[in-house]
């Protein structure tokens, strides 16, 4: 019983907390002039407009559900509903922590105590390659907007860093090592990683595009490469930097100012797509995921 009152504590904690940082930073922001927003929004408001960016963000969260029932395949197959459950408690859990950090413990707490080393290191596979692809895509961007010489640098610490680690491949840190690890990654099956692999890059250019139609819905003129290529700079950059969910659009705002104001787009215009696109893909599913956090029932006993 005293165990049920502390769940029910802590989860209630949990979603008052999501929704009070989400208000917070949508009332406080100074950056945000609501008086030039619903002028363009009476102006250019349709449902079909509507109905056409929600698309992306339903998209955008299906298709990490799908990874995710994928990759939770290694473990015992779970259905889409059950994926879908375990994603979006996961995303309101991690939403006030560092880098999503609660994601992680938000989705172990699904499975068996003794599997919980195997949910957080399937998670890293999750997010590791959607990561690796921002970078990838960010790096191609930066490129073609005329930053060779920061791309040298990223490549310059790269090749460092895969030095380091080739160095230090055997050094065990309490029984585990870069040898290890690679080792665990063998062990999942080809075809889960290729899933994987697949549906990472279905999410980069479904949210990718959400934001160029946005930038389309704003009258921001440019090049289709050019906007791409910018949007895919500012995704690289900003996760590059250590953030919170709660600010993940104010990180990238800042980021895309820097990109954006040397194109000539409108600050305010700037911030309030990166404000958007955090409502659509991180707000919206928060917000269902409440009600998954407040029917969440725990799994403390290991199974036999």
């Amino acid at each position: 019983m005293q165990n049920k009152i502390v769940l029910s504590v802590v989860k209630l904690i949990i979603v008052l907390l999501s929704f009070y940082f989400i208000y917070r930073e949508l009332h406080d922001n100074e950056q945000l002039n609501w008086g030039k927003f619903f002028e363009l929004l009476n102006r250019k408001w349709s449902v079909s407009g509507l109905l056409f960016l929600l698309s992306f963000s339903v998209a955008n969260r299906y298709l990490e559900i799908l990874k995710w029932q994928n990759l939770a395949a290694v473990i015992h197959p779970i259905t889409v509903g059950e994926s879908a459950k375990q994603v979006l408690s996961a995303l309101t859990a991690g939403i006030f922590t560092p880098n999503g950090l609660g994601e992680y413990a938000g989705k172990a707490l699904y499975f068996e105590t003794k599997k919980a080393k195997k949910v957080i290191f399937l998670n890293l596979i999750c997010n590791g390659i959607q990561m690796i692809l921002t970078v990838v895509f960010g790096i191609i961007g930066l490129w073609i907007l005329g930053y060779q010489l920061w791309v040298l640098g990223i490549f310059g610490v790269c090749i460092l860093l895969m030095g380091l680690t080739y160095l230090t491949k055997s050094i065990k840190i309490k029984g585990y090592s870069l040898e290890k690890l690679t080792a665990k990654i063998r062990e999942i099956p080809k075809k889960i990683h290729r899933k994987n692999i697949l549906l990472a890059v279905g999410r980069y250019l479904v949210f990718s595009h959400q934001y160029y139609f946005l930038f389309l819905a704003f009258d921001v003129a440019l090049p289709y490469g050019t906007l791409m290529a910018s949007i895919a700079a500012v995704y690289f950059l900003a996760s590059s930097l250590p953030s919170f969910q709660f600010l993940d659009f104010a990180v990238k705002g800042s980021v895309a100012l820097f990109f954006f104001e040397k194109l000539g787009v409108n600050e305010w215009i700037v911030v309030f797509i990166a404000t958007l696109m955090w409502f659509l893909n991180v707000v919206l599913p928060v917000v269902i995921g409440s009600y998954f956090v407040l029917k969440f029932k725990p799994k403390w006993k290991s199974s036999p």
